[in-house]
């Protein structure tokens, strides 16, 4: 049983969410990397449908530019008052004009569903030649929900009947209506015009057109969800904290049937858009966001977030923040590290305990150990930054670039002050400040010469514990001598 391309899928995404209690529209709130209509026109975009179209109201300026950024071949079609969900989906067909085909409607606050799930709708409904095909779902407690009436030989809908309204016999039925359904489009239209509105909220429910096709003769069918948490739809915090913890839940589930190990799934948080390869390991509390990907054997957490980063084959990244970085095979990181946009590690580099990185290229073999700063930076190959090193790129007004050549060997509590260049080679001296070129295979040093002013703790500060220990220390020198 194949699905059929529909003519149109309708997202319906008018309403406030009044419930979510936000000033986000409730469609653009996120779970797992995307906002929820996100999700909704990802499983539509596997339908490959004709036309893809979003009903908005609420918030529609801020809604059509999220759509725009996310998706720029969606259309939106506008129910400037929100009545009823017949009534949005009339504004849509009145966008789109004459559709001849099967129309899909999903609702946009339900990111669980996915592709598959409505792929079996389609297909279900040309199988069965249905005008109207109601996605369904058997749940444990049905409480609340609409509940899907058969006719006991053909299997047919004869009715969804809402809770407060069943028989005592109907709510003992656990197949619930989703709000999702395939149409066939010329009827949709027809149906859609004989909707009334004598209801106690006085709006066009599309529900109703199942009646009203039925009554005409038509056959009204169902096509039953394998997973009936795909159809739950957002309408608080609390349902979307069960939906992200849902969604997250499944994609860890396919990391680690596809070779990944997750150390301990109940602390591990990832988007849909994060890729793995084969053997990487996932330690707990590891966030990982946007297009990251964890390379082949390669080794990240615990405790690390991570955005928009590639870690190669290989490479330790341990309790580090790195955002817009790439990270080299064998390499490793942290702990306690922040590597800022456009941070390059290159091949078995290192960068060590609070290491802070920002627009720096670092060459293969090169380790910045400790306790440093390195920003707007090139650093070559195989070189060593020396502990408490700070690359001071920034005059107030502009920021400036250093490099550092290969095989350099820069000493602890450095300052490079940009722009500079360290050449191949060299050295710089601990505890200096870097403000000219230094010459390959050149030692700078850039310090005062120290001096020692004897006895002046003795006459500064007499009495203290630092004079009688120096003055207990010169009388053992003394005996010594």
């Amino acid at each position: 049983m194949s699905a059929i391309r529909p003519a149109a899928v309708v997202v319906l995404a008018a309403g406030e969410g009044t419930r979510m209690k936000s000033a986000t529209p409730k469609v653009l709130h996120q779970i797992c990397g995307r906002t929820l209509v996100g999700h909704v026109l990802a499983a539509a975009r596997e339908l490959e449908p004709e036309n893809l179209v979003v009903v908005v109201g609420h918030a529609r300026e801020k809604v059509t530019a999220h759509l725009g950024e996310t998706d720029p071949g969606v259309r939106t079609a506008v129910q400037a008052e929100q009545n009823g969900t017949g009534h949005a989906v009339r504004m849509a067909l009145e966008e789109l004009g004459n559709v001849d085909g099967t129309v899909v409607v999903v609702c946009g606050d339900t990111p669980l569903l996915r592709g598959a799930t409505l792929r079996e709708l389609t297909a279900d409904h040309a199988a069965d030649g249905n005008a109207v095909t109601v996605l369904t779902a058997e749940v444990p407690d049905a409480t609340g929900y609409g509940r899907i009436v058969r006719d006991g030989a053909s299997r047919a809908v004869t009715a969804i009947v809402e809770h407060k309204d069943a028989s005592e016999s109907q709510r003992a039925i656990r197949e619930i209506n989703s709000g999702v359904f395939a149409f066939d489009g010329q009827l949709l239209a027809d149906a859609l015009g004989k909707v009334r509105t004598d209801n106690s909220q006085g709006e066009e429910y599309l529900t109703d057109v199942l009646g009203i096709l039925r009554e005409a003769g038509h056959r009204v069918g169902a096509s039953v969800a394998g997973d009936h948490r795909e159809i739950a739809g957002i309408n608080n915090r609390v349902q979307l904290s069960e939906a992200r913890r849902i969604l997250n839940d499944r994609l860890l589930t396919e990391a680690m049937l596809g070779g990944v190990t997750v150390v301990d799934p109940a602390t591990t948080w990832i988007d849909v858009t994060v890729t793995f390869g084969q053997d990487a390991t996932v330690q707990p509390g590891t966030q990982l966001h946007g297009t990251t990907h964890i390379g082949e054997g390669a080794e990240v957490g615990p405790n690390s977030r991570l955005t928009d980063t590639v870690v190669e084959a290989g490479a330790r990244v341990d309790n580090t923040v790195a955002v817009s970085s790439h990270i080299g095979p064998g390499a490793s990181v942290g702990p306690y590290a922040y590597l800022r946009p456009g941070t390059r590690l290159g091949a078995k580099g290192k960068i060590g305990t609070y290491v802070e990185t920002k627009n720096a290229t670092i060459g293969e073999g090169t380790k910045i150990p400790h306790l440093s700063y390195v920003g707007d930076a090139t650093i070559g190959e195989y070189s060593n930054i020396g502990a408490a090193s700070v690359f001071v790129n920034y005059d107030g007004q502009a920021k400036h670039h250093t490099t550092v050549g290969s095989h350099c060997r820069t000493g602890s509590d450095n300052m490079f002050v940009a722009p500079v260049t360290v050449g191949d080679g060299a050295y710089t001296a601990a505890g200096s400040v870097i403000t000219k070129d230094v010459p390959p295979g050149s030692l700078a040093v850039a310090r005062g010469q120290q001096r020692n002013i004897e006895g002046w703790v003795a006459r500064k500060r007499p009495g203290s514990a630092a004079a009688k220990a120096a003055e207990t220390a010169s009388r053992q020198d003394a005996n010594e001598d």
